[in-house]
């Protein structure tokens, strides 16, 4: 799944409360902001690539910053724009690699960032990798069982999918329930780690709805094991 594409260091960027986009993702966007009209406008002439960032929302809250982005991000390239009547857009934007956003260069029109490259790495051996697979696939099947959103039709895509680090960035990019744990994940360039951090999230995850379950009354002693 790999995608060729030369990335520029000086880029657009859509700074966005709780949204991460992973590589290889495909994420759908409704443009409506003015500065974010004449940017898609931009890039659709262009090379259609922007990089998508968290808004780092304690550090707004802390330093009154407007908007400011995590430092790790994605860049992606658009796949399919629609010009609504009204000015207003919709995209689908598909994640194509990690970056670090290195400094704002400026905010008008809207905002460019210069950015580099980030490389991950696996971190452990290849048949390592693979049962880290099997047990994330065993841990998100356990949440759907507990009433968690795992949509079936996601995990027979995610089985699918050849390599290892696809396979996990694409499930934490549409199964991790804690939005701010998404963008830990994001920024774990070590596959191995990722896995044991995307472990950690889903078992405190799969606790938390063993007890919500529990006090409902909805879930016999007998499945506990499932978290």
């Amino acid at each position: 799944m790999a995608l060729q594409v030369e990335i520029p260091r000086e880029i657009p960027v859509m700074t966005l409360p709780e949204v991460v986009l992973f590589p290889h993702a495909m994420l759908p966007l409704y443009i409506f902001e003015e500065r974010y009209r004449r940017m898609l406008q931009d890039v659709l002439e262009s090379d259609r690539l922007f990089v998508v960032a968290g808004q780092d929302m304690e550090k707004a809250r802390v330093t009154g910053e407007f908007e400011p982005p995590f430092g790790i991000a994605s860049v992606g390239v658009i796949r399919a724009s629609h010009l609504n009547e009204d000015a207003t857009s919709n995209l689908i934007i598909q994640g194509l690699a990690r970056v670090r956003i290195r400094r704002i260069l400026s905010e008008e029109p809207y905002r460019l960032v210069e950015i580099e490259s980030v490389a991950t790495e696996p971190g452990a051996q290849r048949e390592a990798l693979a049962a880290d697979r099997l047990r994330l696939t065993d841990l998100l099947l356990a949440h759907g069982k507990l009433g968690g959103e795992v949509p079936e039709e996601i995990m027979e895509f995610l089985g699918s999918l050849k390599d290892e680090e696809t396979f996990l960035d694409l499930a934490a990019f549409t199964l991790c329930p804690d939005g701010l744990e998404k963008q830990r994940l994001l920024e774990t360039f070590s596959t191995a780690e990722r896995f044991s951090r995307f472990f950690s999230v889903l078992q405190r995850a799969n606790e938390n709805l063993v007890i919500d379950n529990k006090l409902r009354g909805g879930l016999p002693d007998d499945r506990i094991e499932l978290n």
